[in-house]
């Protein structure tokens, strides 16, 4: 067993996997630690990269689970000799260095989801608090977690993009919670070497299995996927455990046919995204169960920018990605701010996930409930989403349906992608004869598909139950289910 890092505590026998913890120049032996799930990402040992003029080695990685899937944190040796994280975010990665503390830290129990606090000064907000354990361990490591021993684990953010970390498991051996902080990073901005090469991880990966459901070959395509559907008999599989553990599946009936097919390619914003996931949910208005409508949601991924969300609902499309910072906003307020722009609330709502198809990042469950806020300002748009155990927000901007069409190569389709956001008769003064006709024809028109909406089924189409109108179009973002550094 070879040190390379003084603050390395743990290590991890890369041949037969015992655990070992140094204490000055003596080794023992504590145990054997469990086989890595293999993630498929493209990080490794020994890859070597620079984070805001400081170089670091990947030496080290943990591997946890809680009840909603997995997630990795790579242990970074500095070049001062320093260690760093860098972690799994909400299909992104968070670059942090571990701080002290200039308070007592409360018990988990008392952070409470949405509220604030202060840390060393600053205002965060809690994010997410979750009961984890560790999964699994590879290389040097500064602390190490009892295998399979429950602790908890708070993450808070702050409206300017920071990410503050508490890890209560070395409270397990007495000591105080462990504090990181840090903010959002690009692979690529990093200037990564020595990352796994693309052909390896294609040959290793046996990214192919069979349903277990009917038995069709179904291939894996994303690194970090936690979930994928069948495409033969549409059921809903849990991949969070690993390929080699015992798949879940869960049936899907009344299917819905996206608009973009899976796997197309587009071009938006001036980067290619692909549709590799597809959801369709259900809402439910505050104060009005009986008013409900549905939207439709597509999980966009880039190689190098990660995942974004295109949502289409009756108000409109919209290109939104999750955000790292948490938005200024008070339960009850009618208002939210971030980055300096206000955004007005516009609908608060229960939302539910009625239909899955395609793979996504995290364990997406068919009846999977969150609750709703979503803010506008011009054609920016906010959104949060609340469940038990996180608030995730989401920010973006709304899109013509037309530009949708064309980014896809459906521009045939593109009547098929207009929305009620969009105006069929000019205002301005002097209007022909033939466009007043054209406007009466087109009004005539939206009567129609109104009194069709009317009578169409929310859990399968985007529309609603009833016919009054609603103020947004569903949520901006996706639920993107658990805590911590997932």
């Amino acid at each position: 067993m070879e040190f390379l890092s003084a603050q390395s505590t743990h290590a991890v026998c890369p041949y037969c996997q015992s655990t070992v913890v140094r204490s000055g120049d003596t080794l023992a032996r504590i145990g054997k630690m469990a086989e890595l799930f293999n993630d498929f990402s493209p990080l490794q040992l020994q890859a070597a990269g620079s984070f805001e003029g400081r170089r670091f080695t990947v030496l080290g990685r943990l591997q946890y689970q809680y009840p909603q899937g997995t997630w990795t944190e790579w242990h970074a040796l500095l070049a001062d000799g320093g260690s760093a994280f860098l972690s799994e975010d909400n299909g992104a990665y968070v670059f942090t260095l571990p701080v002290a503390s200039s308070r007592d830290i409360p018990p988990a129990s008392e952070f409470r989801i949405g509220a604030s606090t202060a840390i060393n000064g600053k205002t965060y907000a809690v994010a997410s608090s979750e009961t984890v354990s560790l999964l699994s361990a590879q290389g040097e490591l500064p602390h190490l977690p009892a295998l399979g021993q429950p602790f908890a684990m708070v993450e808070l953010r702050s409206a300017d993009g920071e990410v503050l970390g508490i890890d209560y498991g070395p409270t397990l051996q007495g000591g105080p919670p462990a504090l990181s902080r840090g903010r959002a990073v690009r692979l690529d901005a990093l200037q990564l070497t020595g990352l796994k090469d693309e052909s390896v991880r294609d040959d290793k990966g046996g990214r192919q299995f069979s349903c277990p459901h009917c038995g069709a070959p179904i291939k894996v395509t994303l690194a970090t996927s936690q979930s994928i559907a069948c495409g033969a008999c549409r059921s809903l599989i849990d991949l969070s455990q690993g390929l080699g553990a015992a798949l879940t599946s869960a049936l899907q009936d009344e299917p819905v046919s996206p608009l973009i097919p899976l796997g197309r390619v587009g071009q938006l914003q001036g980067a290619s995204w692909q549709v590799v996931g597809f959801q369709h949910r259900m809402g439910h208005e505050q104060g009005d169960e009986d008013e409900s409508f549905g939207w439709d949601e597509y999980l966009l991924y880039n190689r190098k920018l990660g995942f974004s969300f295109l949502v289409d609902s009756t108000d409109g499309w919209s290109l939104v990605k999750p955000v790292t910072g948490a938005p200024r906003y008070q339960p009850g307020a009618s208002s939210a701010t971030y980055l300096s722009i206000t955004y007005q609330l516009l609908s608060s709502y229960q939302a539910e996930t009625s239909y899955v198809a395609g793979e996504f990042y995290w364990k997406v469950e068919r009846g999977q409930k969150t609750f709703n806020r979503d803010f506008a300002s011009g054609k920016s748009l906010l959104s949060q989403e609340q469940s038990n155990h996180e608030i995730t927000w989401s920010s973006g901007s709304r899109l013509d349906g037309g530009v949708v069409a064309s980014a896809f190569k459906l521009a045939g389709d593109k009547a098929l992608f207009k929305r009620a956001d969009a105006s069929p008769v000019s205002s301005a003064a002097g209007m022909s004869m033939a466009t007043i006709v054209v406007g009466i024809v087109l009004i005539l028109l939206v009567l129609f598909l109104i009194g069709r909406c009317s009578r169409c089924d929310p859990a399968r189409e985007n529309c609603s139950s009833s016919s009054s109108a609603r103020s947004s179009g569903g949520a901006f973002g996706g639920f993107s289910g658990g805590g911590g550094h997932k």
